[in-house]
């Protein structure tokens, strides 16, 4: 092994027995450190966090991902403070040249895949590698391939599942190979066709290949046109009847999500509900593989303030308000620098912060504007509200609820939307929060981890019982719920109570216990920090992955 290089697959430590099986582990992003700006959201940040996990537990485990050029891209404001996209280019110096070049094939042409290596002690992650097409090597088209997360070109994104797929497959196999493969999401399905390839036996591909679906929403999971992938070169060379018969796409749409369970030995969904909803999305297609449930965690360590947790775990009442004020002064400090506003830690501070996408809902709470304003400007017991989130770069509508909460928050002192929602505005947003909102369109949360870590660190829940929240909140003892709607209501009848008891709850539960019963609110709060650990701490998920998934044995 060399560890300066990555060279070959090298851990800082002897596996535990437990881990010892060898798992390669695909995904299109990671959040691992906020120097390091190749993830978008939840994704990326469940990624980052197992490979924490698999490091704390000493498991046989490598990251592979993709060097962004470009990362996503950095949110920023125009003159007239509504949302921008600036793409920036990256360098990471503390990234290691492997030496390490593979070729792929895309539309015939030969495109080579550098891999760089990031030791496992400079964030304390599992040995990662990440791929980039960038090089003098390669063309100027081909070397774009890995300038973009989530570009909204049909083409290349095709392009970088190739490379993250069958690049990663050759790149690990240049390590010393794998025992198992980890698709989180189906990004990196052409992986598959690499192992049918080297194997040349669907059931010896099936006991190498395990995969993780995130989206609960049909139209969220991956379709390209079967003709498109074959000239891209997305089946590895492999006979395109082969290809038809083992994922069963005889049609002109080739679907990701099913194709992946038909050539797995098992999936899972990201939360114990998700798993249900998996199954009821899939169940009517032949030849998939068992669909599991491992619900999705944060790593603990990385996520709590140690202080705020030094104080719980001595039952500190007086030294958990006060660093939770500390907290919340620390966040307000950046809301003075965005935005001008200047908070105060002694209000009840709501905080909304996640991708602005259309089902999460941002502006949910602002659905009768008068009642909102009502809320807001209540003198005696006064609320301040921060929303932050990046939309998809292309997603004009996600945008366009950026813009119109900011339109309302420069004509309040007490509300405010911030840009640059990553690891670190994220982390000052759950430890200064009092209450995290969540108010996505149920059930088409999957997981929504943010919830973990704002628990960790002292904020309180609100939201719809989506995701992971019915494995944990319980109303008023950890969290506050809202009642399940109706899922076969449309929409606006959906949003409407939704919003009803959103704002019932805040008027007549929240608001009031914040401000006239200081000593239920901590229960909660106590309740919430005590409880969130460990079942959601990224450890028990890392070794569940073991047990549940990595060593199931295949059933043929």
């Amino acid at each position: 092994m060399n560890e300066n290089t990555g060279s070959s697959w090298s851990h800082p430590y002897e596996p535990d027995p437990q881990y010892s099986k060898r798992v390669v582990y695909l995904s299109m992003e990671f959040a691992i450190d906020q120097s390091l700006k190749i993830y978008s959201g939840g994704l990326g940040y469940l990624a980052g966090s197992h490979m924490r996990a698999a490091f704390q537990l000493r498991q046989n485990m490598i990251g592979i991902g993709m060097l962004w050029k470009f990362g996503y891209y950095d949110q920023v404001r125009d003159e007239q403070s509504n949302m921008k996209v600036l793409y920036r280019e990256k360098f990471y110096s503390f990234l290691i040249d492997t030496g390490i070049k593979v070729p792929v094939y895309i539309k015939g042409h030969k495109v080579m895949v550098k891999a760089y290596y990031l030791p496992p002690d400079i964030f304390q992650t599992a040995p990662m590698y990440f791929l980039t097409t960038d090089i003098d090597d390669n063309d100027t088209l081909a070397r774009t391939i890995t300038s973009n997360l989530y570009t909204n070109n049909g083409a290349t994104r095709v392009a970088q599942s190739i490379v993250l797929g069958i690049g990663g497959g050759r790149v690990a196999e240049v390590l010393g190979g794998a025992d198992l493969f980890h698709m989180n999401e189906a990004h990196s399905l052409p992986v598959a066709f690499y192992l049918l390839d080297k194997y040349k036996d669907l059931n010896e591909t099936r006991k190498r290949l395990v995969f993780t679906t995130h989206t609960p929403v049909r139209a969220g999971n991956p379709v390209r046109s079967t003709n498109l992938l074959r000239e891209m070169g997305f089946f590895n060379g492999l006979p395109f009847e082969k290809v038809i018969q083992l994922t069963g796409m005889y049609g002109q749409d080739f679907e990701y999500t099913p194709a992946a369970m038909r050539l797995s030995k098992v999936a899972n969904g990201v939360s114990q509900m998700h798993g249900s909803v998996a199954f009821d999305m899939w169940k009517s297609y032949s030849g998939i593989c068992a669909i599991r449930a491992i619900t999705n965690s944060q790593d603990e360590k990385y996520w709590t303030d140690r202080r705020l947790k030094d104080a719980f775990e001595k039952n500190d009442d007086a030294a958990l308000i006060d660093r939770k004020k500390q907290l919340k002064r620390l966040l307000f400090k950046i809301v003075a620098d965005q935005e001008g506003d200047l908070f105060d830690e002694n209000i009840l501070t709501i905080v909304w912060a996640r991708r602005f996408a259309e089902y999460k809902r941002a502006e949910l709470i602002m659905r009768d504007i008068q009642r909102f304003e009502k809320l807001i400007n209540n003198p005696n017991r006064p609320v301040q509200i921060i929303w932050a989130g990046k939309p998809h770069p292309e997603d004009s509508h996600g945008i366009s609820v950026f813009n119109f909460v900011k339109s309302k928050t420069y004509l309040h002192k007490n509300i405010a939307i911030l840009t640059g929602y990553e690891l670190e505005l994220s982390s000052a947003l759950k430890k200064g929060a009092d209450i995290w909102l969540n108010t996505p369109r149920r059930p088409k949360e999957a997981s929504g981890t943010s919830g973990m870590t704002a628990a960790m660190n002292g904020a309180i829940n609100l939201s719809i019982q989506d995701g992971w929240i019915p494995e944990f909140a319980h109303h008023g003892h950890n969290a506050f719920v809202l009642p399940i709607a109706d899922e076969n209501s449309d929409r606006y009848q959906q949003d409407n109570f939704d919003h009803e008891n959103l704002m019932r709850i805040l008027e007549n539960e929240v608001v009031p216990m914040y401000y006239d019963r200081p000593g239920r609110w901590m229960e909660i709060v106590k309740n919430s920090m005590r409880e969130v650990v460990p079942m959601f701490d990224s450890k028990r998920m890392a070794h569940e992955y073991y047990e549940k998934i990595y060593l199931h044995q295949f059933e043929q």
